[in-house]
């Protein structure tokens, strides 16, 4: 049963607040949390006077403690999401988001105030991506400014602004690319086709350059060279993607006989001995990536190889126990 006392002084606050009296209200409703601290709406409408005065990080904090209060009370999720949006703290705010929707997740508010801040923040984004092109652009950097537009494009296809940029770059960028590619080797044109075939998701034909390239690069007594490392890496890829284990094996090992602490291939190499069950030989290279310092294998392949090691681990021990 709600506290008589507390619920009187929330009554005292909500008249405060209709009157537009905030200062007066958020008095009350404090007081109404010192005797009882576990009901939401004392902290609801606590958070909603802060809002009215701009308050925002006291705002921030109401939220947090009418959450505190009741993690099903979903308007404290739209308090504190407003409150974090407001001082501009758009992850956090579109992860207070996501809890509510995971307690509601019908709930039209949350929903729509999730919506808007994704379209914020991809605005945003291309926005930046566009700032970082035009100084590419001002310091001669084509590419990197392409890349940048680019990147704009996949985000917002048709904006005025990358549209605009794009008229500028582009016939420089395909200037540049024609003289780059009149230059090439014949080795160097078919590991760049094999790049693109792989980017259109045609695997097979990117293992045909590939291994052109690889061929040629052996048959010149190549097979070491920085080109011939990057052709096998990329053909272990594409064999990883048509599950073919033994041929990423096989390129992966060509790669690390060169240089024996390639993270990209060790990994690569653990996940296809894993799919032909040869899981002692992919525990091997887990631990040997996990070994390795933490600033060069990067928290994404470490998290990976760590989560690997531990089903590796359980797999091998069951193997065991069966004799």
């Amino acid at each position: 049963m709600p506290n008589a006392a507390a619920e009187q002084l929330k009554g005292q606050g909500n008249q405060f607040f209709k009157g537009g009296q905030y200062e007066a209200a958020i008095g009350k409703y404090k007081e109404a949390t010192a005797i009882d601290p576990n009901v939401p709406a004392y902290w609801s409408n606590m958070a909603a006077c802060h809002e009215k005065l701009r308050q925002f990080e006291e705002m921030e904090q109401a939220g947090r403690e009418c959450i505190k209060a009741d993690r099903n009370f979903v308007k404290g999720y739209f308090r504190l999401a407003t409150a974090q949006k407001a001082l501009n703290d758009l992850a956090g705010c579109i992860k207070t988001l996501e809890s509510g929707l995971g307690v509601q997740s019908n709930n039209p508010d949350l929903k729509k105030m999730k919506k808007e801040l994704i379209e914020l923040q991809r605005g945003e984004q291309v926005a930046a991506y566009c700032t970082k092109a035009q100084e590419f652009m001002t310091n001669g950097d084509i590419p990197g400014a392409m890349k940048q537009l680019d990147l704009a494009s996949r985000l917002d296809a048709g904006n005025p602004e990358i549209e605009s940029l794009l008229s500028k770059v582009k016939p420089k960028f395909e200037a540049m690319e024609a003289r780059r590619k009149a230059s090439l080797s014949p080795t160097e044109v078919h590991k760049e086709r094999g790049d693109d075939a792989y980017k259109n998701a045609n695997f097979e034909g990117a293992i045909e350059h590939y291994t052109k390239c690889i061929d040629i690069l052996q048959s010149d007594s190549k097979s070491d060279s920085p080109l011939a490392l990057k052709a096998y890496s990329n053909r272990a890829a594409c064999y990883k993607q048509i599950s073919n284990f033994d041929g990423t094996i096989s390129d992966c090992t060509a790669v690390l006989e060169v240089e024996p602490e390639n993270i990209k291939a060790l990994i690569r190499r653990a996940q296809a001995f894993e799919g032909v069950e040869r899981y002692r030989f992919a525990l091997q290279d887990v631990k040997t990536v996990l070994n390795m310092p933490f600033h060069k294998v990067g928290k994404q392949n470490f998290d990976l190889c760590n989560g690997m090691q531990h089903r590796l681990n359980r797999t091998v021990q069951q193997l065991k126990a069966m004799g």
